[in-house]
C-alpha cells in the first residue's frame, strides 16, 4: 500500500496541490490519513482516483459532476474516453491507474489500443516511456509496490518480444549489431526496444540478453564483426567503474561504434574511450541508427 505526501500527487497527476487540497475539501474526492505530526498522507486508492479524475477534467468533464460518481463508474467513464490514442497524457494516467488496481486486462488493452492507434514505436516513445518515467517518481518516493511494477514490466517485456518477432527477417549481410547488458544487469527493457528499432530500420542484430560478462563476449568478434555494440547500464557496473568498463568492451570490438546507454553511462564529468558514445535519449539512439553507415575510402 501505497503513502503519498500530496506533492507526490501533485507530480504523479499533473495536478496542482491548491487544486488537489480544494478539490478533498469541497468534493470530499480524496480520503488521506493523518500522522502524529499532522501531515497528510494518501494512500494507493487515493492517487488512482486523483489521475481518473484527472483524466476526466482533461476530457472536458467539470469536477463537480465526477465527484458525485462511484469508483466504479469513474473507471468505466476512463475506459469510454481513452480511445484519442494522441492524447499521451489521458493515456499515461489511465495505464498508470490500472497498474496501481493490478487490472492486468484494462493494461492490456490500453497498450494494445495505443500501438495499434499509433504504431508500436510512437506507443512505446509516447506512452510507454512517459509512464515508465511517472513510475520512476514513484521508486524514488518510495511508494511503488514491486509486483506492481514487476507486472507492467513482464507486460510491456511481452509486447516487445511479440512485436519484433513480427518484423520481416534481416539479411545477414546487413548492418550487424550485437545487444547484451553487463554483468549482474537484470533491467532489459530499453534493451528489448533498442533491438526492435534496430531491426525495425533493416539492422541485423545479435540479442544476447542480461547478466553477460565480458568473458562471453571474447568469440563473438571474429564470428559475427559488429558494426555496433550496445549495452545498457542502469545499476551495473558501480559507477566508479564505468570508464573502465567501456574501455573492457571496447577492447573486444575495436572497430565497432561502442553505445552506452542508461543513467550510469551519463555521469557528469564521465570521459568515455573514443568510438564510444553515450546518447542521452531513446531518440538519440534512433537518429544515430538512421545515420548512414560510413564507407570505407578508396585507396
Amino acid at each position: 500500500m501505497g503513502h503519498y505526501s500530496i506533492s507526490n500527487l501533485e507530480h504523479l497527476s499533473g495536478i496542482k496541490a491548491h487544486t488537489i487540497r480544494i478539490w478533498e475539501q469541497r468534493y470530499g474526492l480524496l480520503n488521506p490519513v493523518r500522522t502524529a505530526t499532522n501531515i497528510r498522507t494518501y494512500s494507493d486508492d487515493d492517487l488512482r482516483r486523483l489521475l481518473n479524475v484527472s483524466t476526466l477534467c482533461g476530457r472536458g468533464k467539470r469536477i463537480s459532476q465526477i465527484a458525485r460518481l462511484t469508483d466504479a463508474e469513474i473507471s468505466e467513464a476512463v475506459l469510454a474516453c481513452s480511445n484519442d490514442v494522441h492524447d499521451y497524457h489521458l493515456q499515461v494516467n489511465a495505464l498508470l491507474a490500472a497498474m496501481i488496481s493490478f487490472d492486468e486486462p484494462t493494461l492490456n488493452h490500453l497498450l494494445d489500443e495505443a500501438a495499434h492507434g499509433l504504431g508500436f514505436e510512437r506507443m512505446m516513445l509516447s506512452v510507454a516511456y512517459p509512464l515508465l518515467q511517472r513510475i520512476g517518481l514513484m521508486w524514488m518516493a518510495g511508494t511503488v509496490d514491486v509486483a506492481q511494477e514487476h507486472m507492467l514490466a513482464h507486460l510491456l517485456r511481452q509486447k516487445i518480444l511479440a512485436a519484433t518477432d513480427a518484423l520481416p527477417s534481416v539479411p545477414a549481410t546487413a548492418r550487424r549489431w550485437v545487444l547484451f547488458l553487463p554483468a549482474n544487469e537484470l533491467h532489459e527493457l530499453a534493451l528489448l526496444f533498442m533491438n526492435y528499432a534496430l531491426r525495425a530500420r533493416g539492422h541485423h542484430t545479435l540479442y544476447l540478453g542480461q547478466n553477460l560478462p565480458n568473458s562471453a563476449l571474447a568469440e563473438i568478434r571474429a564470428s559475427y564483426e559488429p558494426a555496433g555494440v550496445v549495452t545498457v547500464l542502469t545499476t551495473q557496473p558501480e559507477r566508479e567503474g564505468v570508464a573502465e568498463y567501456a574501455r573492457e568492451v571496447q577492447a573486444l570490438f575495436p572497430e565497432a561504434l561502442l553505445v552506452l546507454y542508461g543513467s550510469r553511462a551519463r555521469q557528469e564529468g564521465l570521459v568515455l574511450p573514443e568510438n564510444c558514445v553515450s546518447p542521452p535519449l531513446m531518440t538519440d539512439f534512433l537518429a544515430l541508427v538512421e545515420m548512414p553507415e560510413p564507407q570505407p575510402v578508396a585507396a
